[in-house]
């Protein structure tokens, strides 16, 4: 069993990591003002002390904690850490993403200093943005120089500034988005604020402070113990769940061979820079988010490194899980990152994935990632050769020959961590997901095939709570029905064209080993709308149906694409019969045509 703790916007991202699992949890918070919806989670209210958690935590039989609270709530966390420490369980911090130290902000460890900062700069006029509990802290400032606190409008939080003796004239209230125009009204000569990361809006007030040439007093996030095992994100967190309560998933994720090339390249640096052997490093997900992997291998050379990292898979049936992906790093005259094809990575012969010919088969993402990995240690020319041992063995199980990849497997992974791939594990998690999006009262559901689609879809229903949007992977059918069995009347579906070609036919798996693109049906489809014989021609010619994006004549692609998504509909409808169904065709650069 697992508790987490605190009503924070990392809370809530950890409640819905837990509730993906399908397993009980509990989550407590100190009120019972936080409006969350747990498909699974049994929710606590009220502040525990150290006897009363280490009491449930016994009673629970509670094997891992989860820490996700404000980073000033130190009562807590060290509550969290002795009852850690007493009963041998682990604690996972689900921290928040933190700007580095400005030097331009004028950094206080406390608000005792803070006060002596204020008073040293000659601050007379000062906007507190660091809560009603704060005012006690600050009495020596606001009873001596005009000061207005801004607070959450509550009639407990008014209530605790008045019992705190402080003017209520002199009170503003939170609403979201004000920066710009509070201090433009209020023009302080400072602010004060925490540190309290991006999902605090940290970055938004000095900005906005900076915009009107206001001075920056910032109070320090406090440090936390040693003991925390620190996590930045959801993908972070699952893995700590998995290695402490393994039985907590169904199903174990794993890494890209994208996300092993970077952590490989950037020991591989490490260790030419230093000239110290690598064993474990950290990198970040295109996310942002911060992930570690232990280095298996590391040679150390005059001009150059290659390190090693055993592809994970976790307990998808990928075919490069447990293979060493490794990479050298060279000195080069030349200026920025060049790849270049190491032993068992294919290299690209037609055109239609990104790459130029000729080019190892590193997609765009892992290219990415690596170079900023790389970039951020050395700013000189570089070459990266990556390489699997046996990749020419394993890419003759993938369709890899097909799309124009030869000599061995590509580096691929667009969010650098593999989910799980397991036909009723993935349904059951998308029911789950589904009902999640019901329980939360979103007014549409809107199913993706993966994050790159649902990236352009977000930005056309951006007010949609994030449990709206659902990845179907392949299941397209399986999506609509449990979308029909759960009464959800607007649906949106993203599809991106590779599986668009598929579901024209009646394939509602578009799994590539359940149906590859077939030309002969796609001609029917340009001699239904009226297309030229430019069109067929173009269409048997292909070998990725992305390109039918570029390669088709504007006179004809119109008329294809409407023609083809009715041929989308004429499958979906009758799995949503009470329901309204919108479906969005979406090009690689977020192009999208709705029927």
């Amino acid at each position: 069993m697992i508790l987490i703790l605190g009503g924070t916007t990392e809370g809530r991202k950890a409640v819905k990591v837990m509730d993906e699992a399908g397993s009980v949890f509990y989550y407590s918070t100190k009120e019972n003002l936080q409006k969350m919806d747990c498909l699974h989670g049994v929710r606590l209210h009220g502040g525990m002390n150290k006897k009363t958690m280490t009491d449930f935590c016994r009673k629970k039989n509670i094997r891992m904690l989860v820490d996700a609270a404000h980073p000033f709530a130190t009562e807590l966390h060290k509550t969290v850490a002795d009852v850690a420490d007493l009963l041998g369980i682990p604690t996972v911090r689900y921290e928040r993403i933190y700007s580095i130290h400005d030097e331009h902000i004028i950094w206080c460890e406390d608000y005792k200093e803070a006060i002596l900062k204020l008073e040293n700069a000659q601050i007379t006029n000062l906007l507190a943005l660091t809560g009603v509990q704060t005012i006690n802290k600050l009495r020596a400032y606001w009873t001596k120089h005009p000061c207005v606190f801004r607070i959450l409008q509550r009639n407990e939080s008014i209530e605790k500034a008045k019992e705190q003796g402080f003017p209520v004239d002199n009170l503003v209230f939170y609403h979201p988005n004000e920066e710009n125009s509070l201090f433009s009204r209020l023009r302080p000569d400072a602010i004060l604020t925490k540190e309290s990361g991006d999902s605090g809006g940290f970055s938004a007030k000095v900005d906005a402070a900076r915009k009107f040439g206001i001075q920056v007093f910032a109070i320090k996030r406090p440090a936390l113990t040693k003991s925390f095992i620190v996590v930045t994100g959801d993908y972070g967190l699952r893995k700590q769940i998995e290695h402490f309560v393994p039985d907590f998933f169904q199903l174990r994720s794993g890494y890209t061979t994208g996300s092993c090339a970077t952590a490989a390249s950037k020991a591989a640096l490490l260790a030419l820079l230093t000239k110290e052997k690598q064993n474990i490093v950290s990198f970040a997900l295109p996310n942002g988010e911060i992930m570690t992997l232990p280095v298996l291998q590391c040679k150390i050379a005059k001009k150059s490194a290659s390190a090693g990292v055993v592809k994970d898979a976790g307990d998808d049936p990928d075919v490069t899980h447990g293979k060493m992906i490794t990479s050298k790093v060279t000195f080069c005259s030349q200026p920025g990152i060049r790849f270049l094809q190491g032993k068992g990575v294919g290299h690209v012969t037609l055109p239609g994935l990104g790459l130029d010919i000729g080019e190892p088969a590193i997609n765009r993402t892992p290219r990415q990632m690596i170079m900023k990995e790389l970039s951020a240690l050395y700013q000189g020319g570089l070459n990266v050769t990556i390489s699997v041992p046996g990749g020419e063995e394993i890419a003759k199980k993938t369709f890899n020959s097909k799309l124009g990849i030869e000599g061995g497997i590509s580096i691929i992974g667009t969010s650098g961590i593999v989910s799980p791939f397991s036909a009723k594990a993935f349904i059951d998690a998308i029911r789950k997901e589904i009902e999640v999006c019901v329980a939360v009262g979103s007014p549409r559901l809107v199913i993706n095939s993966g994050a790159k689609s649902e990236r352009f879809v977000k930005n056309i229903y951006p007010e949609l709570p994030p449990q709206a949007f659902v990845h179907y992977g392949n299941f397209i059918g399986e999506t609509l029905k449990i979308a029909h069995d759960l009464h959800i009347h607007s649906v949106t579906m993203g599809i991106m064209i590779g599986k668009a070609v598929k579901l024209a036919e009646g394939y509602l798996d578009t799994h590539s080993k359940i149906m590859t693109m077939n030309k002969s049906f796609l001609c029917q489809i340009a001699d239904e709308a009226k297309c030229t014989d430019d069109a067929k021609k173009i269409i048997n010619d292909i070998n990725l149906a992305r390109e039918l994006w570029t390669l088709l004549p504007s006179e004809d692609s119109c008329l294809f694409f409407h023609t083809l998504l009715q041929h989308c509909r004429k499958h979906c409808a009758p799995l949503l019969p009470d329901g309204e169904l919108t479906i969005l065709l979406i090009s690689e650069e977020g192009k999208v045509l709705q029927l």
